[in-house]
C-alpha cells in the first residue's frame, strides 16, 4: 500500500502536461502517477500521431487548429489544477473554474462538420475538460480538506486569543503549557486526516502542519526577556539597556511572525517583518560591548532568537515544491521504513518459531539496535515523520514484550502455596500471549472478520482480568494491573495496524 501511495505521489504532473487528450480525464488519477520531467518528452503530440494514423484530414483543418489551441490552454491549466490545494472560495479556485468552463464552451462550439473523427478528437477534448473540472472541485469540497481547515480554523482562534489579540490590544501574550499543548493536539489531529495519495489533499495538510509547527517552535522557543546589572563605573554598561529595547521590539516581531503564520495579519508582509528583523541584527552587530563575555553572551542570546525567527519567515515566503509534502522522498522516511522492513522480517522470524515451540531464536539484542536507530532518525520537527518512527518503535516494541511474555511463561514454575487470584491472572497472560501472536500476525482491516474476533476476545481477556479479586495479595494487585496494561497495549496496537494511516 504505502509503495503504491509513494508512486502515486513521486509523479504528479506529467500526464497532465504531455497528452491531456489521448484519453478521457480520470479524475486525477494519471495526474498522480506522471512524473516530474514534463515537458519536451515528444516532439510530436500524442493527439497529432493519433491523427496522422487514423484521420484522412490533414491537421490544418479548422476544427483541429482550435483543438489544438484549446489543448495548449489545457495542457498549461492541467498542473495548475494538479496542485490547487485551496477551497472553494478561494480566487485562484473561481480563476480555474472559470477558465476551464470558457474552454469547455469552446470545444463545445467546434464545428465537426459531422466527421467522426472530428467528433471523436472533440469527444475527448470535452472530456478532458470536465474532469479536470470535477478533479478541481472534489479536492477543493473534499471531507479531508474541509477537516484540514477546521483544524486550522481552530488553531487560529486559540491563538488569536491567547497570543495575537493581548498583544495587539497593549497586553501581554497569554503563552503557557497549556496553550502549548493545545497546539500540539490539534498538530497530531492534523497528522492524522486521511488524504487518500492525493496531491492537493497532500498539499494542504503540509502547508497546515507546517504553520502550526513553526508557531510552535516560535512559542516554545521564545527567550525571557532579561536583565542584566553589570556595574561599570556605578552605572549600568549602556549595551545591556541597548539589547532589552531590541527584546521589546524582538517580543512584538515575534507576535507579528505569530499572526502572519496563522494568516491572522493583514498589515505585516514577510519582506516588511525581514527587514525589521534585519535592522535589529545590524543594530546589535555594531553594540560595543567592551570585550564584557556576559554582555556578549547575552547579545548573542538574542541574536540568535532573532535568527530563529528569520528561518521561519523564509519557509514562510518560499513557493511551492512537491519535495517538500511529498514525505515519501523524505530520506528519514526512508530510513524509517528500511527499519520497518527489518522488523517485519524479524517479526515472521518470531512467529514462525513460535509455532514450531522454539523459544531459542530471541533476536532481542537486534531489536534494541533498530529502538536506537530509530531514536537517532531526524524528525525535522515534522510531526508526520514523528508520528511514523512512533509507530515503527511500537512495532518493535510489541515484538519485544511478546518474547519477554513467552520467556516468563517458559520460566514459570508457580509454587504450591501461590495465591488462587494470582494463578487466574497468569492464565489470562497465557491467553493473551497466545493472542498477541495472532495480532503480530494480523494483516487485514477492521472490517474483516478476524479483526473482530480478536477485539472480542482480547475484550474478554480485560474482563476476565477485571473480575479477579486480589484478596489483599499486593503481588496479585501489582501482577493484575501490569496485564490490565498489557492487554490495552494488544488492543492498541491492533488498532494501529488497522487505522490506514498515511504519509
Amino acid at each position: 500500500m504505502r509503495r503504491a501511495v509513494r508512486s502515486r505521489t513521486r509523479s504528479k504532473t506529467q500526464r497532465a502536461e504531455n497528452s491531456l487528450f489521448g484519453k478521457p480525464f480520470d479524475g486525477g488519477k494519471r495526474m498522480d502517477h506522471g512524473g516530474p520531467q514534463q515537458q519536451q518528452q515528444q516532439q510530436q503530440h500524442p493527439m497529432e500521431q493519433q491523427y496522422h494514423q487514423q484521420q484522412p484530414y490533414h491537421p490544418q483543418h479548422p476544427a483541429m487548429m482550435r483543438l489544438y489551441e484549446v489543448q495548449k490552454e489545457v495542457a498549461s491549466l492541467g498542473p495548475q489544477v494538479c496542485h490547487f490545494s485551496g477551497l472553494q472560495n478561494d480566487r485562484d479556485y473561481k480563476r480555474l473554474e472559470r477558465d476551464l468552463t470558457r474552454l469547455l464552451l469552446e470545444v463545445d462550439q467546434v464545428d465537426t462538420e459531422g466527421k467522426p473523427e472530428l467528433q471523436g478528437a472533440r469527444k475527448r477534448a470535452a472530456q478532458e475538460v470536465e474532469g479536470l473540472l470535477r478533479y478541481l472541485e472534489e479536492n477543493a469540497s473534499h471531507p479531508s480538506r474541509q477537516a484540514i481547515e477546521e483544524l486550522s480554523n481552530e488553531a487560529r482562534q486559540l491563538v488569536d486569543e491567547r497570543v495575537v489579540a493581548p498583544q495587539r490590544d497593549g497586553g501581554v501574550a497569554e503563552i503557557n503549557d497549556e496553550l502549548v499543548d493545545a497546539l500540539q493536539e490539534i498538530i497530531l489531529r492534523l497528522t492524522q486526516v486521511k488524504t487518500e495519495g492525493r496531491v492537493p489533499l497532500r498539499k494542504a495538510r503540509y502547508r497546515a502542519l507546517t504553520r502550526l509547527c513553526a508557531v510552535q517552535d516560535v512559542i516554545e522557543g521564545r527567550t525571557q526577556q532579561q536583565t542584566l546589572s553589570l556595574p561599570l563605573s556605578g552605572d549600568t554598561h549602556e549595551a545591556v539597556h541597548r539589547i532589552n529595547q531590541v527584546m521589546v521590539k524582538v517580543s512584538v516581531a515575534r507576535s507579528q511572525l505569530v499572526a502572519l503564520l496563522m494568516g491572522l495579519s493583514g498589515r505585516d508582509s514577510c519582506a516588511h517583518l525581514s527587514r525589521i528583523l534585519t535592522e535589529m541584527q545590524v543594530e546589535l552587530d555594531a553594540l560595543d560591548v567592551s570585550g564584557n563575555a556576559a554582555i556578549r553572551n547575552y547579545r548573542k542570546q538574542v541574536v540568535e532568537e532573532i535568527n530563529g525567527l528569520l528561518k521561519h519567515l523564509d519557509l514562510e515566503g518560499e513557493g511551492d515544491d512537491t519535495r517538500r509534502y511529498d514525505l515519501a522522498q523524505n530520506n528519514s522516511i526512508r530510513e524509517i521504513e528500511a527499519v520497518r522492513a527489518h522488523v517485519s522480517h524479524l517479526r515472521e522470524g518470531v512467529l514462525r518459531h513460535c509455532v514450531m515451540g522454539d523459544l531459542s531464536f530471541r533476536p532481542k539484542a537486534e531489536l534494541q539496535s533498530l529502538l536506537t536507530h530509530l531514536d537517532a532518525v531526524d524528525t525535522a520537527k515534522n510531526p508526520c515523520i514523528r508520528e511514523a518512527r512512533r509507530r515503527a518503535v511500537v512495532e518493535v516494541q510489541a515484538i519485544i514484550t511478546f518474547l519477554d511474555l513467552r520467556e516468563a511463561l517458559a520460566r514459570r514454575q508457580p509454587g504450591p502455596h501461590e495465591h488462587p487470584s494470582h494463578r487466574s491472572v497468569w492464565l489470562v497472560l497465557g491467553s493473551l500471549s497466545d493472542l498477541q501472536a495472532q495480532v503480530l500476525g494480523f494483516d487485514g482491516k477492521r472490517a474483516d472478520k478476524s479483526y473482530m474476533m480478536l477485539e472480542e476476545l482480547l475484550t474478554k481477556q480485560l474482563l476476565a482480568l477485571d473480575a479477579v479479586d486480589p484478596q489483599g495479595d499486593e503481588m496479585t494487585k501489582m501482577a493484575r494491573k501490569q496485564a490490565v496494561k498489557f492487554a490495552q497495549n494488544i488492543l492498541n496496537y491492533l488498532d494501529m495496524k488497522t487505522d490506514e494511516w498515511e504519509y
